[in-house]
């Protein structure tokens, strides 16, 4: 009997176990106990919808509501349920107040962590690479989906600055948002909901120093982790060379920079597009040695407007770190052949009808004036006739008055 009993006992305190590993639990009046141990916790708390947020009391009965609570506490809500983190929590039983659901536990994540992957110190100008965050609760992944649905991680590059902490804010540089990670299985995520989350991270800054700095916020969680970058130039280039002749095919050539790109390692594939919406895919690989590919594209005849893309991968020297590149899309056009014989034919009778305009543009313009210097002249000399008419008719008219007055004089004089 005695077994029994120890056995039954070694089941209940083993259930007790699992319940604390899975971090979650399904309680009496909603209460839970939070260890002396815990540093910060998240309760996830399921409620009816459409319904208000529950409040949180403290083993001391103080109560935290959605929309008063102190710093140290941070309150997510949706119509159907309340993520809050608390930083520093009392010690002892906890109790949440409101509709909350019993067919849900009441989710407790403790000693929640951001781990990432560390960027290499020499990044280039375009270059894509792959990304990896991790969050964790107690040391084991976070797995709970409701949680990870709603945290947002991203990447940002801050130009970087000394001092800048004692600059004001207006004068800091702005980060820019590189990437946005997602645990959603997707692209270059490998499984959804394992609390690993995965990025392209697409290297975009201009070649310089940046602070780059890893968040993580739902507005109730917040981790940072921050390290300083070199981004490099571009090392590899890719360049399109358009045949001219019909038999001959097209060339996008990529070259490695001597020093910066391993010999030998360079490979691509380029997708091309013909107006017709028409897909040819090329790839290929650079011989031992060599840091030049060149790849072919079929010429053709269809005139249109044509656009190629896609990736080159080489191999950074000396650290043999891979790295990838995406090349953005380009277009080309192909328009109808030039009669070059016609074309000159009709250039050379443009340019002798121009001069033929010009001539009589030129010619009218000495008509004009001509024919302002005419009536110029004309009307100078009206002018010069009528001011002479003047003179004479004043001049005559003072003749005529001193002959007028001649004889008065005369028959005033005194006899002798």
């Amino acid at each position: 009997m005695l077994r029994i009993w120890i056995a039954i006992v070694g089941i209940v305190f083993s259930t007790l176990g699992y319940s604390a590993e899975e971090s979650s639990m399904s309680l009496l009046d909603n209460r839970f106990r939070v260890d002396p141990s815990i540093k910060q916790i998240t309760f996830v708390i399921y409620r009816a919808k459409s319904s208000q947020p529950v409040v949180l009391v403290r083993p001391d009965g103080k109560k935290y509501y959605a929309w008063r609570n102190p710093d140290h506490v941070r309150w997510y809500q949706e119509s159907a349920m309340d993520i809050i983190s608390i930083d520093n929590p009392m010690p002892g039983p906890w109790q949440a107040i409101g509709k909350v659901t019993p067919k849900n536990k009441i989710k407790l994540i403790s000693h929640l962590e951001l781990s990432t992957d560390k960027l290499p110190n020499r990044l280039y100008l375009g270059e894509t690479l792959k990304f990896n965050a991790r969050l964790t609760s107690d040391g084991e992944p976070l797995v709970l989906r409701d949680f990870l649905d709603r945290v947002k991680l991203k990447v940002t590059f801050t130009k970087y600055v000394e001092n800048e902490e004692t600059l004001v804010k207006e004068a800091r540089p702005v980060p820019t948002v590189v990437g946005e990670f997602a645990d959603d299985g997707r692209d270059l995520d490998e499984v959804a909901g394992d609390g690993n989350f995965t990025v392209a991270l697409p290297i975009s800054s201009e070649p310089g120093k940046y602070r780059v700095r890893i968040t993580s916020g739902n507005g109730v969680f917040l981790r940072a982790q921050e390290q300083e970058v070199l981004v490099y130039p571009k090392p590899l280039q890719a360049t399109f060379i358009q045949s001219r002749i019909d038999t001959n095919p097209h060339k996008v050539v990529f070259s490695g920079e001597q020093g910066m790109v391993k010999p030998g390692s360079i490979s691509a594939h380029v997708e091309h597009i013909a107006p017709d919406g028409q897909k040819i895919t090329v790839q290929g690989s650079a011989e031992m040695e060599s840091n030049r590919l060149e790849l072919e594209i079929p010429n053709s005849d269809k005139l249109g407007n044509y656009s190629w893309s896609g990736k080159a991968f080489a191999t950074e020297m000396g650290s043999e770190r891979p790295l990838t590149f995406t090349v953005t899309e380009h277009t080309y056009s192909i328009v109808e052949e030039v009669d070059l014989e016609e074309t000159r034919r009709l250039q050379e009778l443009e340019r002798i009808e121009q001069q033929r305009r010009l001539e009589e543009i030129q010619l009218q313009q000495m008509r004009e004036e001509k024919k302002k210097r005419t009536m110029i002249i004309i009307g100078v000399g009206n002018v010069v006739v009528l001011l002479l008419g003047l003179v004479i008719w004043f001049v005559r008219r003072k003749l005529k008055a001193k002959k007028e007055m001649m004889p008065e004089m005369q028959l005033e004089m005194p006899k002798k």
